[in-house]
């Protein structure tokens, strides 16, 4: 599914989500709402459909609750509150839950909120830098000195995750963090079944060349396919549509952001 970018002229996007070349089912959701400046990434678990069920409730939850005039992290803490309640009224659906990376932009400021282990990048022309940490129990084991990062993207518990939403038995901590996106930025938020098979690298030489945003969303899933796409992949890009003031445009080379985002303009 890919969504078409923003009509909104300060912010472009574009998102995509697959279910992998080894799943039969996909059970990551995406949530694109330019109208309350609101965009998000669950990736759901609990098998026999239960994972596709709390991906969709939790990021609908979301919608709805911002729509109402919560902030970011009361909302995402009243989609736990859905997720596990949809859980208890259904015995097949006892231990579904879901990751979730969400934005919220205001202008060019953008407010952060995650659990899990789905990401969000920061990406320039020639850089890369991940802003949210993993909670996993890999990262866990490289934060405490006994794996290196090397070890943990190849460890066969790579996949468990340490907080997400649908968690009974303990109060969910949703982290957050304030940010600010540049010209020439973009922000790129995931499930990991992109990361699982790309590395950071990877991902920025492959949105650095993308001529446009769809052609960057789809690139990005067409790679970890054939890296093997042994998980649901989803993504969504977004970046600042205007250009920069005309002195900075008469001192720098038009951005590769830019470029992206030329057909936001048309």
């Amino acid at each position: 599914m890919s969504i078409a970018p923003s009509s909104d002229p300060a912010l472009g996007y574009a998102a995509l989500t697959a279910a992998g070349r080894v799943r039969t089912h996909n059970e990551d959701a995406v949530l694109c709402c330019p109208q309350l400046r609101l965009w998000a990434v669950a990736d759901g678990m609990g098998g026999h459909r239960c994972g596709e069920v709390a991906s969709a409730l939790a990021l609908e939850t979301l919608r709805r609750q911002i729509a109402r005039g919560e902030d970011l992290r009361s909302a995402v803490l009243t989609a736990n509150a859905a997720v596990l309640a949809a859980a208890e009224a259904e015995e097949g659906r006892r231990g579904m839950g879901t990751t979730l990376v969400a934005a919220r932009f205001s202008g060019a400021d953008f407010q952060l909120a995650w659990a899990g282990d789905s990401r969000a990048y920061r990406i320039g022309t020639g850089s890369i830098e991940q802003l949210t940490r993993d909670h996993s129990w890999v990262q866990a084991m490289i934060d405490a000195g006994r794996l290196s990062a090397g070890e943990a993207s190849r460890h066969p518990l790579r996949n468990v995750v340490t907080r997400c939403l649908g968690q009974s038995g303990e109060a969910l901590e949703v982290d957050l963090l304030q940010g600010r996106l540049g010209h020439g930025e973009l922000l790129l938020l995931c499930s990991d079944g992109l990361t699982r098979e790309l590395g950071d690298a990877q991902i920025q030489r492959l949105c650095a060349r993308a001529a446009t945003l769809d052609a960057l969303v789809g690139n990005l899933v067409a790679a970890a396919n054939r890296m093997g796409g042994s998980d649901n992949i989803s993504c969504i890009a977004l970046g600042l549509a205007s250009p920069p003031p005309v002195q900075a445009a008469a001192q720098k080379p038009r951005s590769f952001l830019g470029k992206l985002l030329k057909s936001a303009k048309n």
